[in-house]
């Protein structure tokens, strides 16, 4: 009987160590899978730890994570935006058409592609907020809406230089070389590590930033405190909509050409980031650093894959497991 104490003791210490290391492991899992892979991929094939081929992941990655950024910001309202992949698009054959079509100047041909998009922003918010249909379903209409509108702006087809016009109009406009190099490296890594700055500090360390997350944690107790609630879910979509529109011109100047649906397949791995990030250094929230670990964990997962000679066509079915373990994660962690 007197070593029950002990034993209760050594069994609750034993307790706390379990629990503390499963904390750990949850809280740096992202990093911890990221060094193992690397580690496995660098040992199965040592090409892979070259920096060319470091600087290829992180290429690779640039509009997943920049795309992936503006879905964090709409899930800090407690938002979620699918129609981020079409808005991408959209941009996308909005700039090209801009140059082949219109023969602009590159600043305008940007500004009047983004602010066109744009209007992907004021549909989604007049749903969700004038509306008060849930986000979910009111992107997951805008997303067929606009994927719609892209694909008829275009006739159906891709917009590069030299093809006509929908009326068979000869065209002679072509990308200019500034525009050309925005997706090219080291640009495209630059202005990724930009956006993921900007939106860092905007979120953590600026009024409005912290108001978004505070919106998203309690909706009625925003309001009750004064919190203009309907017009920082319109920012947070603007933002999403914004830097979709700004993944799908970095898109098309990196394949030199605007393609059918080209932003689509850009969603899942950028849900599959934003939802990996939220659990990122145990802060159960997301953030725009720990979307940047989540695509960079894809990129690798991604490239080592490849590089194996996994076909292509089953590299969805990786994509789909990652994914869904981040989801299990993000929303087990929330339940307990």
């Amino acid at each position: 009987m007197s070593t029950n104490p002990e034993m209760n003791k050594h069994a609750s210490q034993t307790g706390r160590g379990l629990s503390g290391a499963l904390q750990f492991v949850n809280n740096w899992g992202t990093v911890i899978a990221i060094i193992l892979l690397v580690i496995f991929f660098s040992v199965a094939m040592p090409q892979f730890l070259t920096g060319s081929n470091i600087l290829t992941i992180f290429r690779s990655i640039a509009i997943v994570t920049i795309i992936a950024i503006g879905l964090t910001v709409s899930l800090t309202v407690n938002g979620f935006d699918l129609s981020v992949g079409s808005a991408a698009t959209l941009s996308s054959s909005l700039i090209v058409s801009m140059f082949v079509w219109f023969s602009m100047p590159t600043v305008p041909s940007i500004l009047i592609a983004i602010g066109i998009t744009l209007v992907v922003a004021a549909v989604n918010a007049f749903l969700i907020v004038k509306v008060k249909i849930p986000d979910l379903f009111a992107t997951l209409a805008t997303m067929f809406i606009f994927e719609g509108v892209a694909m008829t702006y275009t006739g159906g087809g891709s917009i590069s230089e030299g093809m006509p016009r929908l009326d068979g109009t000869p065209t002679e406009g072509q990308l200019s070389t500034v525009f050309i190099k925005l997706g090219q490296a080291p640009w495209i890594i630059i202005i990724m590590a930009v956006v993921v700055l900007l939106v860092h500090i905007f979120l953590n360390h600026t009024k409005h930033g912290r108001y978004l997350y505070v919106v998203g944690g309690n909706m009625e107790a925003a309001r009750l405190s004064g919190i203009p609630v309907n017009r920082y879910r319109t920012l947070a979509y603007a933002i999403s909509t914004f830097l979709a529109a700004l993944g799908g011109i970095i898109l098309a100047s990196k394949i030199g050409s605007a393609q059918i649906n080209a932003g689509a397949g850009f969603l899942m791995p950028a849900v599959a980031a934003a939802f990996i990030g939220s659990s990122f250094a145990g802060l159960g929230k997301p953030n725009a650093i720990g979307t940047l670990i989540g695509a960079i964990l894809v990129g690798v997962l991604e490239n080592g894959l490849i590089m194996m000679s996994v076909p292509y066509y089953s590299l969805n079915i990786i994509k789909g497991l990652v994914l869904a373990l981040a989801l299990a994660s993000t929303y087990y962690n929330k339940r307990h």
